[in-house]
């Protein structure tokens, strides 16, 4: 039977390096406030006879820090993204409450123009999803640049890679014989 054990090998250590370098973005950009996004990051790789399956797994909203999201107004932010806010398609409420959780955390509190007191966490949560809300989230690409960068490197590679898994299957086979 082929052991595919350098193609795995090379898919894991592949599939590190881009993880490693996807959470040092997202430390390096300050987007590890709860590190619920950075310890999400992770891997899954099946490695059969003629095929192999590398997937990266996140938190749903990782997608959305990566590639920006466009807002209901404006999409100068993030031109290019596929994500845009106001389509109904998200969970409702969910910016305001992922807002009001980082408000709470940093604990920020505007000022009143008026009196010159400070908002609520709720106000300030309110005013500051509504800005994003209506100009978007700016791609901050954590993920999609070290996975570009390393899949550039990795059809030589990976052939072989598959070259050493299919020299061992047939030193395997001979020997059997």
């Amino acid at each position: 039977m082929l052991d595919n054990k350098n193609t795995k090998e090379y898919l894991n250590a592949f599939a590190k390096y881009v993880i490693q370098q996807s959470r040092s973005n997202l430390s390096k950009q300050g987007k590890n406030n709860q590190k619920n996004l950075y310890n999400s990051l992770d891997k899954e790789i099946e490695v059969g006879a003629n095929s192999f399956r590398l997937a990266f797994l996140m938190e749903d909203y990782g997608k959305f820090v990566d590639k920006g999201v466009k807002g209901k107004t404006s999409s100068t932010k993030a031109p290019n993204s596929p994500y845009k806010f106001g389509t109904k398609t998200g969970k409702e409420g969910g910016l305001r409450e992922g807002i009001l959780k980082w408000v709470k955390q940093k604990q920020i509190q505007f000022k009143s123009r008026q009196t010159g007191m400070k908002l609520s966490y709720q106000n300030t949560s309110f005013l500051i999803s509504r800005s994003i809300y209506h100009k978007g989230i700016k791609p901050s690409l954590f993920f999609t640049k070290p996975f570009e960068k390393a899949f550039e490197r990795l059809p030589d590679e990976l052939v072989e890679a598959y070259g050493l898994d299919v020299e061992q299957f047939l030193q395997y086979t001979i020997n059997k014989k």
